[in-house]
């Protein structure tokens, strides 16, 4: 447990408020007591403990008890230690009375005595009746916590109503407040995924929280990437600790219970007429009433669940494995018995059948494994697949699991078991299906778009319907357009019908419409991407009964792209943070992939590095669970940049040694350079940064991709090359109907022209779209042009809109951040070679990097000494060293 010492107190996070409300109630004189209210485990302890520091930090003497279930049978028992030494309590009026004399003390110290009494629900009558005499007496004050679910006596209720009782209730966490708490306990933030499923098995209860927490950090199944904590698909529950405290909630509930409550926990949901054959009426009325089992109504059927899924966690761990067969079956024949007409009973009755007996009906299995992939739980469909006889494979089967291994990230297994259902097909239709899931999976795999064509192509030769032959064009659309082909890939998909209803073949209208989104967006149809986006959402949605795969919400995968490129970043914000969130409660890994790295590259895009860097590290995390090598390599490319951009050099060369480049093209060619170039510029190396930039956008125009180019030739204007690139930039809005790539010309144009009046006007245009390092950059050049101007209340102006931005930025450090006071009168080329001299770099290495002459490079450093006043190097240390890079060459 050494390791994990940092957890054994855990952080008072996310009760600010009430902590300024005791603090406030605390310093009236009419108090007398303050009660923490709560269900078990919510933090009441922990929060009565920070008040009790309070008090005391405000000059009150304090001391603490618990009550407990034992002392409450002992009069005085929980408190005894608190009574002054020798006090006789023979009579206990006379007792009473000289415990208020004798702790009440001299004149000056009445009224500064506190004690803090935690379970106070579990206090005997003569304890909870001398506190009450010591509050009336104003001898001392009461800090207590007590269980809602607790019954109390009238006398500890009597402590805790009136006007001088102040009365805090807590309750469980919500999501926001469960991730700042586990953030500030694992020193660290935490991947959205994992901090939501540590909220949604706790509900945001502290205790049980912590006790999640410690588990998985004990069985390593909670661990830190060096960017993100991460949780392993298959982490425990908790501790041995949480499973006594949850069983302490359930020995609560009549033992004679106990059998409903075991078939609850193995079923999940219980239908009210199967609990009723369990249990009675007044036994489920009873379990309600603790607050263990709540009732809801399902459409026109009443389930019963348990109120905190722990409670049927722990308690299906216990159960032996012949009483487990034994309630499986005979849930299994009461669903038989009612004719298995629900949507979801194949899958429950197959489910069941396996766990209990290990085997099950073939055509049960089959269909059961069919529900599984629609409610996208491919590691279900997996198990019961694997269940079925080899016999009573068929080609709907092996697709079935195919698309399985696909979405967990088994591409060669995948490739196997699609092979044999190619060569099983006996009609049209299947052709298509299989041929459809076998080259996505070829080009997500280390086979790649080469090998893909080649598999749509030859069935080309064994389809011969309009319909069919329809089906693979869009197909072949499709993978163009992933691979990086999005011209040609458009080509293809703008001849799809407009209505689902019109194609042959629903599952390739949809494969087809998750394309066209960033395709119409790669060649700068950004607007008309979102129209599509919704459309094909929409329809997605409707159809979602017949879908193969995937998740309805890819579809608002590219539609957060769109967005961005249309200047609409706050919008591609939030709904790109909706759809992961959707995503992540379907367990529909793989397009979580893409939406992690479009919300990192939307926030890069808007200049916040730190919120990037962890959507980077997001994306980065699932792509290296499910096997996504091309998404790892770039998202690990956009985090080295990121780190490279807030100085955290070591975290920079870090992730871009993890970059590894993958052959072929991609739909975000030249964007696995990112890291490189930036790294290069945090070192002061900008002409290479600019040599890498020049080349991504090179790769991204080989490939028709106009926003990638824009978002390089961008960054190379912003690295001293504007007047190269902004012919270019133009060019590009010009082609493009999104805001974003109007403001970047716009940027670039002006930071050439160098009129600081423009640069404010663009500056503003960037500011409204939200890109603000791009406005902090344009708006600090023009207070650099204004001050070298000799116009220092302009220059004063444009600075202060500059930190406008910039305060937004999360630490980020460019080139053109760097105070316009002190680098105003350096030229690129000067500021580039001061830069690198400031930071340790000879003469002769400063050449070789920079390919120039040491005899140029001393001529442009002398320039810059007296440009900035200053006579050696450790003087132009000081005065670049807001922008002096640490640890460059790790």
């Amino acid at each position: 447990m050494a390791e994990h010492a940092h957890l054994l107190r855990w952080p008072l996070v996310g009760r600010d408020a009430e902590l300024e409300d005791f603090t406030s109630v605390w310093a009236t004189r009419r108090c007398q007591s303050v009660v923490i209210s709560g269900p078990m485990g919510v933090g009441k302890t922990r929060l009565a403990e920070e008040c009790l520091v309070r008090a005391v930090q405000m000059g009150w003497k304090g001391r603490r008890a618990t009550a407990t279930a034992a002392s409450s049978v002992v009069p005085l028992g929980a408190i005894a230690h608190l009574l002054p030494a020798g006090l006789d309590l023979s009579d206990p009026v006379k007792g009473f009375a000289a415990a208020v004399s004798s702790l009440a003390g001299s004149p000056p110290q009445r009224h500064r005595r506190v004690f803090l009494i935690d379970d106070l629900h579990l206090l005997d009558a003569a304890s909870a009746m001398l506190l009450r005499q010591l509050l009336d007496a104003e001898v001392a004050r009461l800090i207590a916590t007590v269980r809602t679910d607790n019954p109390v006596s009238d006398a500890v209720d009597a402590l805790c109503r009136g006007e001088t009782a102040h009365r805090i209730d807590l309750a469980d966490w919500d999501q926001e407040k469960t991730e700042r708490v586990l953030r500030a306990a694992l020193d660290g933030p935490l991947g959205r995924r994992a901090s939501q499923e540590l909220h949604m098995a706790s509900r945001g209860n502290a205790l049980y929280l912590r006790e999640l927490v410690t588990g998985a950090l004990q069985t390593g199944t909670l661990v830190n990437d060096g960017e993100l904590w991460e949780l392993s698909d298959e982490w425990p529950v908790g501790t041995p600790k949480l499973r006594e405290l949850v069983g302490i909630r359930l020995a609560t509930a009549d033992p004679a219970s106990r059998p409903v409550l075991e078939l609850l926990a193995l079923c999940e949901t219980l239908p009210l007429a199967d609990a009723q054959d369990v249990a009675s009426h007044a036994m489920l009325v009873a379990l309600e009433a603790t607050g263990l089992i709540q009732f809801t109504t399902d459409r026109r059927r009443t389930v019963a669940q348990f109120t905190h899924p722990l409670y049927g966690e722990v308690l299906r761990a216990g159960i032996p494995y012949l009483r487990r067969r034994s309630l499986l079956l005979g849930q299994v024949e009461r669903i038989q018995r009612r004719g298995m007409h629900r949507r979801d009973d194949a899958l429950r009755v197959a489910t069941w059948r396996l766990a209990a007996t290990g085997t099950a009906d073939p055509s049960l299995l089959a269909r059961a494994a069919s529900l599984a992939r629609h409610a996208h739980d491919y590691s279900k469909v997996i198990v019961l697949l694997e269940a079925l006889p080899a016999a009573h494979h068929t080609t709907e089967t092996r697709l079935l699991m195919g698309e399985a291994f696909f979405e967990l990230g088994q591409s060669e297994k995948a490739e196997a078991v699609l092979t044999e259902a190619d060569a099983a097909v006996s009609n049209e239709h299947d052709k298509l299906a299989v041929t459809m899931a076998r080259t996505l999976n070829l080009l997500f795999s280390s086979a790649g778009i080469d090998e893909a064509l080649t598999v749509n192509e030859a069935a080309r030769t064994q389809v011969t319907t309009p319909g069919g032959r329809r089906g693979l064009l869009t197909n072949e659309g499709y993978l163009r357009v992933l691979s990086g082909q999005p011209a040609a890939g458009l080509a293809l998909l703008e001849e799809m019908e407009v209505d689902v209803e019109e194609a042959v073949d629903v599952n390739a209208w949809l494969q087809g419409a998750l394309a066209k989104t960033p395709a119409l967006v790669a060649v700068g149809r950004a607007s008309e991407a979102v129209t599509w986006a919704d459309h094909a959402y929409a329809t997605h949605v409707r159809v979602n009964e017949q879908a193969l795969r995937p998740h309805p919400a890819a579809q608002l995968n590219g539609k957060v792209l769109a967005l961005t490129e249309s200047g609409r970043l706050s919008e591609a914000r939030a709904l790109g943070q909706r759809t992961f969130d959707e995503l992540a409660a379907a367990h529909a890994p793989l397009p979580r992939v893409w939406t992690s790295f479009f919300l990192a590259r939307m926030e890069w895009i808007a200049g916040h590095p730190a919120a990037a860097r962890k959507w980077y590290a997001e994306a980065a995390a699932l792509a290296r669970a499910y096997g996504h090598f091309r998404a790892y390599s770039m998202a690990m490319s956009g985090l080295a940049a990121c780190a490279a951009l807030v100085g955290d050099l070591h975290a920079a060369v870090s992730a871009q040694a993890e970059h590894v480049p993958r052959p072929g093209m991609s739909l975000f060619a030249g964007e696995d350079l990112l890291g490189k170039a930036w790294l290069h510029a945090a070192r002061a190396e900008t002409s290479r940064a600019r040599e890498v930039l020049t080349e991504a956008a090179e790769a991204a125009a080989a490939s028709g991709l106009l926003p990638a180019e824009a978002l390089f030739l961008t960054d190379v204007a912003r690295l001293g090359g504007a007047a190269a690139v902004a012919p270019r930039l133009s060019a590009l809005a010009a082609a493009s109907d999104g805001a974003l790539n109007q403001a970047r010309a716009h940027f670039a144009s002006t930071l050439a022209e160098g009129d600081p009046d423009k640069l404010l006007g663009a500056a503003e245009e960037l500011s409204l779209i939200g890109t603000d390092l791009l406005a902090a950059e344009a708006a600090t050049t023009a207070s650099a042009i204004w001050r070298r101007k000799n116009q220092p209340r302009r220059a004063t102006a444009a600075a202060r809109q500059a930190e406008a931005s910039a305060s937004r930025c999360e630490g980020a450090s460019t080139p053109l951040l760097t105070p316009a006071e002190v680098t105003a009168a350096l030229s690129a080329r000067e500021r580039e070679i001061a830069l690198l001299a400031a930071a340790g770099t000879a003469s002769k290495d400063i050449a070789a990097i920079l390919h120039l002459s040491v005899r140029t490079v001393d001529n442009h450093l002398q320039h810059a000494y007296t440009k900035l006043g200053v006579s050696t190097r450790r003087q132009l240390r000081d005065v670049l060293a807001a922008d002096v890079p640490s640890g460059g060459n790790e």
